[in-house]
């Protein structure tokens, strides 16, 4: 099924998720609007010491590359500038399938849930719970604050789908990209698509 989505990626910890999803996704069919906050590259430098200056599509997926094998070229990618909230993917008459953010840090989670867009993950986002569309939030941080707690009920109360990167163990990992796996199989599913990565709990 060719699905087409949003895809942000925010400066929370978790910045190999990101990498690991885009690679799973270029074997699947459709297209995607990819937004970068600049501290993404900031967070995977400090976890994995990946340095990357420029934040375009060949550096990007030239970084995809080295971590995992070349990506495949079912899916079209196109890179939308993170401080144009006037793009594409922040108009409500676009034609998306879906929007995710991961990793989605706890900022971009209070200024979704509070209608604050200050740049266009956060724009996409508050478009896509106005028109109704699946979104699918990942934050990764722990423990979590009562004010963390209430943005993320707002969140769900207002439709979106709260999934914080906490893998299972089921399916027996046996090394970290397995970890990434369980998680990037859940978004995948909640975004429309029935390709599985893992073997499921009840196959």
């Amino acid at each position: 099924m060719s699905r087409r989505l949003i895809i942000g990626v925010t400066g929370a910890s978790g910045a190999e998720y990101a990498l690991r999803f885009l690679w799973r996704l270029s074997s699947l069919p459709g297209e995607s609007d990819l937004i970068f906050s600049p501290n993404f590259f900031k967070v995977l430098s400090a976890e994995a010491g990946i340095e990357a200056n420029t934040a375009t599509l060949e550096t990007i997926f030239n970084l995809i590359q080295e971590r995992y094998g070349a990506p495949e070229k079912k899916h079209h990618f196109s890179l939308c500038d993170y401080r144009d909230i006037g793009s594409r993917a922040a108009s409500g008459s676009a034609r998306y399938d879906a929007m995710a953010v991961i990793p989605c840090s706890m900022k971009t989670a209070a200024a979704i849930a509070h209608g604050l867009s200050s740049n266009l993950i956060e724009r996409a986002a508050d478009v896509s719970l106005k028109e109704k569309r699946p979104l699918v939030l990942c934050p990764r941080e722990t423990p979590l604050s009562s004010i963390h707690l209430k943005n993320l009920l707002t969140l769900s109360e207002a439709g979106a789908t709260v999934m914080p990167l906490m893998p299972g163990y089921y399916h027996r990992p046996q090394q970290l990209s397995d970890l990434y796996d369980f998680m990037i199989d859940r978004v995948l599913t909640h975004l429309g698509f029935t390709e599985r990565f893992i073997k499921p709990w009840q196959p």
